[in-house]
């Protein structure tokens, strides 16, 4: 990674990756990564991989949007 980005590009990749998570948490993505590179393909996500993908999205959607969501504790 030595592309040198603005803010907007950041932000746009941080938004198609936060979709991309989204996407694998409902189970309608069926592999590969947001890029579009197909390392990585496989089945939808199940179990804990929910889980985990709920949890990127979560931490995206802060970045996204600070300060908007509530804390689950």
């Amino acid at each position: 990674m030595t592309d040198v980005v603005d803010a907007d590009e950041l932000l746009r990749r941080i938004r198609v990756a936060r979709d991309w998570a989204a996407e694998r948490e409902a189970g309608t993505a069926g592999g590969g990564y947001p890029s579009g590179a197909d390392a990585g393909s496989g089945p939808p996500a199940d179990g804990i991989d929910r889980v985990v993908f709920s949890a990127v999205r979560e931490v995206l959607d802060e970045i996204i949007n600070p300060g908007t969501h509530s804390r689950r504790r």
